[in-house]
């Protein structure tokens, strides 16, 4: 005798948390996984899972979908303890999506299955590589490392250094690439790129003396050759590719340059000797050649880190904003958007002239052609029109 299978539970509602893009196969995995007695198990996946995109805004079909789970109900309930507890941030636009929080992040470092997905810290147990100190940049602030690879950026940097590894920074200005470099490399020289940059710039020159005559003086790429320091190329791709070029033989197998202007100075490049560079792609006139990105091993990727931006007093509005206005940055939608930088600046600004001021100079700061678009997120995310700050009446 067979006994009648009980009625299928009706579907849930088209654009429900428990339907987001729910993943086909979960009608293959154990439903137990989701139940009282594994839902901290579920939670751990979740938890864990959001910390490895620690950058990303995810929905909840897309996280049920990489971690296997049987439910985006169940997914969904995660999420909503995680955020109840501050771990994450929750969107609702109109798709429920989540974003780790600093937090949420070093939560997840403590939990028991943390252990065999990332490098051990050094301790006999292994476990998860605890978040580093910020870094001091010469001019006195603090940068916060971020994960890079299997470590964090600065370490991994100055891992590259050692198995002379060059690497290539680009993306928008006032993500951090410079901050990065100066907190990577406490023996950092700098050489700020522009259209009018020459061979003088890197090389050296000749400079008048007291009493009359000149002297020959060394430039930055002579200097950290012999020194064996780094040089940081900070908007290389404005320079002109000719003057670029008296690079490459410091840069390659030979390590060996020579000075034309002072009787064909031979300079041959010591230990440690170490050349990073900078590219926005964004910024009028820059031209990424093939000589140039030939050159580096690693090309990186820097984008504004928007938990950080948070954890630093800039508010979840204005944040949220600022992710709306790059991602149509990104789609070509619009000719700019709010980084790291900027969004720092209104909280000085924010800290001495009040909310509504800050919102009106990022609105000011923008460029002509993109202020509409910035002042229209602003004001869409904070419920507060906004025009560009200007002085009132007496």
């Amino acid at each position: 005798m067979t006994t009648p299978h009980p009625p299928a539970p009706p579907a849930p509602p088209a654009g429900s948390p428990q339907n987001d893009q729910a993943s086909a196969s979960d009608a293959g995995t154990p439903a137990t996984e989701a139940g009282s007695g594994r839902s901290g198990y579920l939670y751990r996946k979740v938890a864990l899972y959001l910390a490895d995109h620690p950058d990303t805004i995810l929905k909840v079909g897309e996280i049920t979908r990489a971690i296997g789970a049987p439910s985006s109900g169940a997914v969904f309930e995660a999420l909503k303890k995680m955020a109840a507890a501050g771990h994450a941030t929750h969107h609702r636009d109109p798709h429920h999506r989540f974003q780790i929080t600093q937090a949420g992040i070093d939560a997840a470092g403590t939990l028991p299955s943390a252990a065999p997905r990332t490098r051990s810290s050094g301790s006999a147990g292994g476990g998860r590589q605890s978040r580093p100190a910020p870094v001091p940049r010469p001019n006195g602030t603090l940068y916060h490392p971020r994960r890079l690879g299997r470590g964090w950026d600065v370490e991994e940097l100055r891992r590259l250094r050692t198995q002379q590894v060059p690497v290539l920074l680009y993306g928008p200005p006032g993500t951090g690439k410079t901050a990065m470099v100066e907190a990577a490399f406490p023996d950092l020289l700098t050489v700020a790129g522009t259209g009018d940059t020459v061979v003088d710039d890197l090389l050296g020159s000749y400079n008048p003396i007291p009493g009359g005559g000149y002297e020959f003086v060394h430039g930055p790429l002579v200097t950290t050759m012999r020194e064996g320091r780094v040089l940081l190329v900070d908007d290389a791709t404005l320079i002109p590719p000719r003057v670029l070029a008296v690079l490459y033989p410091a840069m390659d197998g030979r390590g060996v340059i020579t000075i034309p202007a002072h009787g064909n100075e031979t300079v041959e490049a010591v230990d440690r000797f170490y050349i990073v560079a900078g590219h926005n792609p964004g910024v009028h006139g820059a031209v990424l050649t093939e000589a140039l990105a030939s050159r580096f091993t690693v090309h990186l990727h820097v984008t504004t880190d928007w938990d950080l931006a948070r954890q630093l007093g800039v508010p979840k509005q204005v944040v949220a904003a600022a992710i709306d206005l790059n991602a149509d940055l990104a789609a070509g939608k619009t000719m700019w958007a709010p980084q790291l930088r900027e969004l720092l600046g209104f909280v000085k600004v924010r800290d001495h002239l009040g909310m509504t001021a800050a919102l009106a100079n990022l609105a000011g700061i923008a460029p002509e052609d993109a202020r509409d678009d910035v002042t229209a997120a602003l004001s869409r995310h904070t419920g507060t029109p906004i025009t560009a700050l200007a002085l009132g009446k007496r």
